[in-house]
């Protein structure tokens, strides 16, 4: 979440009343994130989030996610809910922007994940897995192996701005991730972007998962990928092994592992690093000025990446012998 974009409070009150939401009481920024232009808006009738889609959110898509999150909430998932207004629209806009409303969810997120966080994340990520299964769109994965080489060569020529020796890193990368990335493994629905800072807790339990807008149809052991490299890297860029473990083991909880992802968990691990450390270094390079707005460092995931090439078992992430 960012704000890129400013609202006043004549347009914004305009907008909420399409929404029946009673009195718009104030407003304000939130600058956690980098995609979007959120705002935590309250109302007489509640709190809520505003969310203005900027210009790398295909607007094409956006029927996707919000179905999405809808489809999750009315399956039991603790997620936003997309608010509809007068004519029955989840989508509208403001600042010229287009712009949805959903649900506020009550918790925080943890600065400094246990073993118990990872353990209830995992099966939080299974039980989403299961529940998108009826879901009826599909959208495929704009920042999966197909669209990372053209990623890459929209900052090529900046790459070693960022560190010298990021370009040969990343190509060297490429070269050998590209040609064996695995097929035919179960997909889904995926989150794609389940970081610690997209995970509420309250009362000891997850109480609510957001920003969904790099869902997408992929290998859904990627998904899992992805949180090993969010949830289980300490501050000094080891690997925790016993968040891993309880990571898998909540996913494995409600969802076992096939034989195929068991396999090639340390190639996917490897990717999303890789993925990650792609839109790090592009937005490092590319942010707005004046954008209220943090952008992640991206050599964080350069250290990921080196420790998921030693890699040679799962078992190096706490994935234990199937039964």
């Amino acid at each position: 979440m960012a704000v890129y974009t400013e609202v006043n409070d004549e347009d914004l009150s305009r907008f909420v009343a399409g929404y029946g939401l009673g009195e718009l009481r104030s407003y304000k920024g939130i600058a956690e994130g980098v995609e979007n232009t959120n705002y935590l808006v309250e109302c007489s009738t509640g709190r809520f989030i505003l969310t203005l889609y900027e210009k790398r959110v295909d607007p094409k898509d956006l029927p996707f996610f919000l179905g999405l999150m809808e489809h999750l909430a009315i399956s039991g998932i603790r997620c936003p809910t997309p608010l509809r207004d007068r004519h029955g629209q989840h989508l509208s806009e403001l600042a010229g922007r287009p712009a949805a409303l959903v649900t506020f969810l009550d918790g925080v997120f943890v600065r400094r994940p246990e073993p118990k966080h990872c353990a209830l994340v995992g099966k939080a990520l299974a039980d989403l897995h299961h529940a998108a299964r009826g879901y009826g769109l599909t959208r495929p994965n704009a920042l999966g192996p197909e669209g990372w080489r053209p990623l890459y060569e929209r900052f090529a020529a900046r790459a070693d701005e960022v560190r010298p020796g990021l370009a040969a890193l990343i190509e060297k990368e490429l070269a050998q991730l590209l040609p064996s990335w695995p097929k035919g493994l179960p997909q889904g629905i995926i989150h794609a972007d389940l970081f610690p800072d997209n995970v509420f807790f309250l009362g000891g339990e997850v109480s609510g998962l957001i920003d969904f807008y790099f869902a997408c149809n992929d290998w859904l052991a990627y998904d899992l990928a992805i949180c090993l490299n969010a949830w289980c890297f300490e501050a000094d860029f080891s690997f925790n092994v016993t968040k891993g473990q309880a990571l898998i083991r909540g996913y494995e909880s409600v969802r076992p592992l096939e034989a195929a992802e068991r396999a090639t968990l340390p190639l996917l691990a490897r990717g999303a690093a890789l993925r990650f450390l792609l839109t790090r270094a592009h937005d490092w390079l590319n942010t707005a000025q004046g954008a209220l707005v943090d952008p992640h460092d991206p050599f964080d995931y350069v250290r990921r990446l080196r420790f998921h090439q030693a890699v040679r078992s799962a078992r190096e992430y706490g994935l234990e012998e199937s039964a």
